[in-house]
């Protein structure tokens, strides 16, 4: 059983040579060139991720006080959901999503609380690195869509990234015996997307504390 890595959409290949003579038809100059095709959607089915942002977005602004850390842990919740479909669906942790999120919250975050600015620029590469140094030992370990998400989480939650990390790596702990016991030893092979995990423990860190 091994954690799939978050990465960038892979490039589409191109069409295959052909080979032979082709001989073109009488009008075929006249022909209309044929328009590229068109980008894959970010999501296949987005109705539920963006009931479950809108849904998550509301519990989380109503936890806070009502004013821009309110809004702030809204749009946080409301990426993360959407961050951890697209990796479920796709195995991808989109760069135009994760990177433009992550200074956004940065910059609103230091703009509301100032005083953490040394914790929220330092917490964002701790969590950066942490993920990023098994790639030391193994080149594939952990994509690069993952270590971003941790930058996210760290702009968001300060050194509650922590926690978030924890949490979303205990988190898969179940799934990974669930699927070990349905499958066997062949199952070993199979992988799971990290994203949504470490995602869910950016929400709970983000929201449970704030409800107890």
């Amino acid at each position: 059983m091994r954690l799939s890595s978050g990465t960038s959409a892979p490039a589409l290949a191109g069409p295959a040579p052909t080979t032979g003579r082709v001989e073109a038809g009488p009008d075929e100059s006249s022909q209309t060139p044929t328009s590229p095709a068109e980008p894959a959607p970010l999501l296949a089915h987005p109705l539920p991720t963006a009931v479950a942002a809108v849904a998550l977005a509301a519990i989380a602004f109503a936890c806070y006080p009502i004013g821009g850390r309110a809004v702030l842990a809204a749009f946080f919740a409301a990426v993360l959901v959407v961050l951890a479909a697209t990796d479920l669906e796709r195995r991808i942790i989109p760069n135009r999503i994760v990177l433009p999120a992550a200074a956004i919250v940065l910059i609103t975050h230091l703009a509301i609380t100032p005083s953490r600015a040394v914790e929220l620029i330092l917490a964002p590469l701790a969590a950066a690195l942490f993920l990023l140094l098994p790639n030391l030992l193994n080149s594939s370990a952990m994509g690069m869509g993952d270590v971003k998400l941790a930058l996210l989480l760290g702009a968001g939650l300060g050194w509650g990234v922590i926690g978030a990390l924890l949490v979303g790596f205990l988190s898969t702990l179940p799934i990974a015996i669930a699927i070990l016991a349905r499958g066997g030893a062949a199952a070993r092979k199979q992988t799971i997307p990290l994203g949504p995990f470490l995602a869910f423990g950016g929400l709970v860190v983000l929201i449970v504390p704030r409800l107890v």
